[in-house]
């Protein structure tokens, strides 16, 4: 499965797993719905906003651990 990078573009990251709008949205990133979100990556989506990237990436990249998809 494809891993989330902070290149990807914010509609990619959306486009890949229902949960990710959650996940987003509870790091204060609030995508769904968005236009910028066609066009801008995590990386500058997050800048905006007062949000930690790594922590962001690691809960996307968590949906995707085998343990989570026993």
């Amino acid at each position: 499965m494809k891993k989330i990078s902070e290149g990807m573009l914010i509609g990619e990251i959306l486009e890949l797993d229902t949960r990710f709008a959650e996940i987003l949205k509870k790091h204060g990133l609030n995508c769904s719905g968005c236009p910028a979100a066609q066009r801008e990556t995590l990386s500058e989506a997050v800048k905006g906003y007062e949000a930690n990237i790594d922590n962001i990436i690691k809960d996307l990249n968590q949906c995707f651990s085998p343990e989570k998809e026993e």
